[in-house]
Formats: structure tokens, C-alpha cells, sequence
């Protein structure tokens, strides 16, 4: 699994090379080192369209970093930020910039027509260049669905292009771009999912957008650098690659964590269950006595489970007129039926406590299709319509959200040919391979207690791959 072309694209020769030749020239990303790391240092900007609904939101939030804030001014287009004499010190955008800028924050909320959507220009222009390297921008916008006018939810739809092509741009620095539409009166659920975006914890997460949509729960854990304590969590496929990661990364979130693999891994699941102080469950979960095992397990050692993250997945890959019956069946048994079986039984005995979270672990391949994979990318899409159709029908703020990885560095993607791999790594706006925890983090973000009101999205952890949507 490892990059031996970023190691040498890293070094000065290989940085003199790189650019005579126009090869691509990543930035090694910077991740979370620890759990009590604040989200987000350095210069923060802040700005606003006019009639903003969320400035003053994400201005408090911004007050609980450790970075050195600042709000917009001096262009028609850019409203007044309210934030004057609070912790924000005032930056005229008409005269030159020059501080770098580790995050760019943007409420396009009040934004209604075409033209208002010059102050998108009007922010960025004079500041994009001053992002630094693992910089953030993060735009906060409307759900065109709640939009009272064509023109409005016109505009608000236009800043997915926006930030998708922007996202692009800033790739090369290792920075991202992320897009939040909220509903009308979300503001307050913000929280959670800034955080995210402006941390480490999103470094392979770029040009996505999350909506976030109206509740009346507004959780916040006890400890921010430990949101997860008191959870049960259950994480399958948890005997290494990811699964290992997601269980790694909840327990260092304060949860205590089931995780659960086939039979025969028990030598190595048991090896993650110490290792996160955890427990091992060996199961197959394509048995239909599954569901019913699990909730054994669970009322025998918990009073219900918070958390229940479905991983484990396989592929059996051939084109569609070789491939046999039973690679179909239990591609799409594994991907998709067990999670459905699952989740049922869970559901029906109340065994998902109050603010639960369902998270599954779809594909860019369910996204974009895969050569050989008719099979693994039927299941995998099957999974976010799954999520899409289940979430408006959850009860008592449980949630069910999907990630969707595309290339992350595991020993099965290191079995790849050199240039099918090397393909994949750079494929993207970060011109890499993603980490495990890459999407370990996007799905701790999910199951915060302050995401209650993010429910039936997909989000891509990939780097902004080049194909699929």
C-alpha cells in the first residue's frame, strides 16, 4: 500500500520533475493525529451574501476554533456579516489580500436569483489564491427543493457546479471544496458538519455536497473530543482494510464497539476487538439466523446499539456473459440483501436506540458503473437508493446515511496491476489514494450526536474521482 510515486514526487528532485514534465504533483494530505486536535487554525475568512440565514451560525462555530477570524467586506455584493465586534476583525476584499488562508467560509444562503450569484465571484476573486496548502472552502447554500422560486432554487442549485469546479482548482494545494445545502431553518444544525468539512477529518472529501434537513433534536455530546462516549456500536466487515479503520476511529470517538466478521477471521477480528477494547461477534451475515444472533449479542452485553455501520462487502468480478449464478447471488447477498435483513430486525425489535445512526458503505462503482462489476455495482447502488427510500421513514431521529469510497489504499487495491493502480490513485483532484480512515472519519461525522438532521445522503469519499458524478 504504499505510493512509491508520491514518496519520490515529494522530494526535491522529484518536485523539479515533476514540473518540467507536467506530471501531477500531490500534496501528501494532513489527517487527524488526535482526538482533542482542534477542527481548524490559522486564518479563517467569512463572508456573506446578502440576507445570509446561517452567518451567524457559522460565525459562532468559527468562535470555537482555534483559528484567527475574520469577516468580509467592502463589495456591494457581500452583506453585512453581522459578525462586527465580535471575535471577527474586518477585511476589505477591494483592497489586496495578504493572508493566507487555511479556510474559506461562504453563506450563499440569501442568495435568490442569477445575479446575486455574483457574489460568488466577488468572495472568491480576490481570495482563492491566498488559500493555503490543506486549505478549506466551504459554501453554505439552500436545498433547491425548499427554494419559493424557480430563480432561487436555480441559483442554489448553480453553487454545486461552483463548488465541484472550484474543488478541482484547489486540488493541487491538497485542499477541498464541499458544498452544505441546508433546509430554511437548519442553521442550528450545522454544527457537526462544519466542523467536519473545515477539519483533518476531511482530508480525501472534496466536491461533495450534504443536505441537511429540518429536526427538533439539537444533541451535542458532553466532550467534543470524545461525541461517541456512552454509544454501542456494531461495525461489520470489521477484521481489517476499513472495517478495522471504522472500528479504530469510533472507539477513539469514545464508543464501544461489537465488531463482526466471518467465522474464519476470528483470529484477527479478535486481534481488532482487543485492540479497540471491544468485542468480537463471528458471523456470517448471508445466514438467515444473522439478525436474530446479532440482537442476542447485543441484549446479552448492551442495553440496545447507537450505532450500526455496514461494511463488510465482497467482490466477484467477471463480465456480465462469464460470470456465473452464484458470483451474482452472493455479491448481491453480501452488498445489500444482509444489510436490508439487518436493519429490518433491528427496526421492528427497537433494538436502534433513540438518535440512532445507520451507516452503509457503498461504492463510486454503484455511482459510475465498473467494467466487470455488473454484479458489485448493482448491489452497491442498490444501497443508496436503499438509504435514500428507508430515511424519510425512520422514527425517533435515527438516521441511515451511505459513504461512498472510491479508491482507498487496502491490500485488495494494492493486488491491482501497477498501472490499473496507478490510475486510480490519480484519477482525482488530490491526484492520490485515500486512507481506511478517510472513510472512517466521514462516517464518525455521520454518527455524531449533533447529525440528527442529516439523513438519505451519499457522500463520495474519494478525492473528487474524475468519473461518476
Amino acid at each position: 500500500m504504499v505510493d512509491l510515486y508520491m514518496r519520490a514526487i515529494n522530494t526535491s528532485l522529484g518536485k523539479t520533475a515533476a514540473k518540467s514534465l507536467g506530471l501531477p504533483s500531490p500534496v501528501r494530505l494532513q489527517r487527524r493525529q488526535r482526538a482533542d486536535q482542534p477542527f481548524l487554525s490559522g486564518n479563517a475568512l467569512i463572508g456573506a451574501a446578502p440576507g445570509g440565514k446561517a452567518v451567524a451560525t457559522l460565525g459562532h462555530i468559527l468562535t470555537t476554533s482555534e483559528a484567527h477570524l475574520q469577516h468580509a467586506s467592502g463589495a456591494d455584493s457581500l452583506g453585512d456579516s453581522s459578525l462586527a465586534g465580535q471575535q471577527f476583525q474586518s477585511l476589505n476584499l477591494i483592497r489586496e489580500v495578504y493572508d493566507r488562508f487555511s479556510a474559506l467560509v461562504f453563506d450563499a444562503t440569501g442568495i435568490e436569483n442569477t445575479d446575486q450569484l455574483r457574489a460568488l465571484y466577488d468572495f472568491f476573486h480576490p481570495t482563492i489564491r491566498k488559500l493555503g496548502t490543506h486549505g478549506r472552502v466551504l459554501v453554505v447554500g439552500l436545498n433547491p427543493g425548499t427554494c419559493k422560486t424557480t430563480a432561487q432554487a436555480a441559483a442554489q442549485r448553480a453553487l454545486e457546479g461552483f463548488v465541484r469546479s472550484l474543488a478541482k482548482e484547489v486540488g493541487n494545494k491538497g485542499a477541498t471544496a464541499n458544498l452544505i445545502w441546508m433546509a430554511p431553518t437548519s442553521a442550528k444544525q450545522l454544527d457537526s458538519s462544519v466542523r467536519f468539512f473545515l477539519s483533518a477529518r476531511s482530508a480525501y472529501v472534496s466536491g461533495q455536497n450534504v443536505s441537511i434537513g429540518r429536526s427538533r433534536l439539537t444533541a451535542q455530546p458532553d466532550r467534543m473530543d470524545l461525541p461517541l462516549a456512552g454509544k454501542f456500536a456494531l461495525v461489520t466487515g470489521a477484521s481489517r482494510g476499513i472495517g478495522a479503520a471504522i472500528a479504530e476511529t469510533l472507539a477513539t470517538d469514545g464508543a464501544t464497539v461489537i465488531v463482526l466478521d466471518l467465522p474464519a477471521t476470528m483470529a484477527t477480528l479478535q486481534t481488532v476487538a482487543n485492540r479497540v477494547k471491544g468485542h468480537a461477534l463471528p458471523c456470517d451475515i448471508t445466514d438467515e439466523t444473522a439478525p436474530e444472533k446479532i440482537m442476542n449479542f447485543v441484549r446479552k452485553h448492551f442495553p440496545g446499539l447507537d450505532l450500526i455501520v455496514h461494511n463488510a462487502g465482497v467482490t466477484r468480478d467477471k463480465t456480465l456473459g462469464n460470470m456465473p449464478e452464484h458470483f451474482w447471488d452472493i455479491t448481491l447477498a453480501v452488498n445489500l440483501a444482509a444489510e436490508e435483513n439487518i436493519n429490518e430486525a433491528l427496526l421492528e425489535q427497537e433494538m436502534i436506540r433513540d438518535n440512532g445512526r445507520i451507516v452503509c458503505v457503498s461504492s463510486i462503482s454503484g455511482i459510475a458503473g465498473n467494467f466487470g462489476q455488473t454484479n458489485y455495482a448493482t448491489a452497491k447502488c442498490g444501497v443508496i437508493g436503499y438509504v435514500e427510500a428507508l430515511a424519510p421513514k425512520l422514527t425517533r431521529h435515527i438516521t441511515i446515511n451511505a459513504v461512498a469510497p472510491g479508491f482507498i489504499e487496502t491490500a485488495m487495491t494494492d493486488a491491482m496491476p501497477l498501472a490499473l493502480r496507478e490510475a486510480g490513485r490519480r484519477m482525482n483532484s488530490l491526484s492520490q489514494g485515500g486512507l481506511p480512515v478517510d472513510v472512517a472519519e466521514t462516517i464518525a461525522w455521520y454518527c455524531h450526536p449533533a447529525s440528527t438532521a442529516i439523513n438519505g445522503n451519499t457522500v463520495r469519499v474519494c478525492g473528487q474521482s474524475l468519473i461518476g458524478r
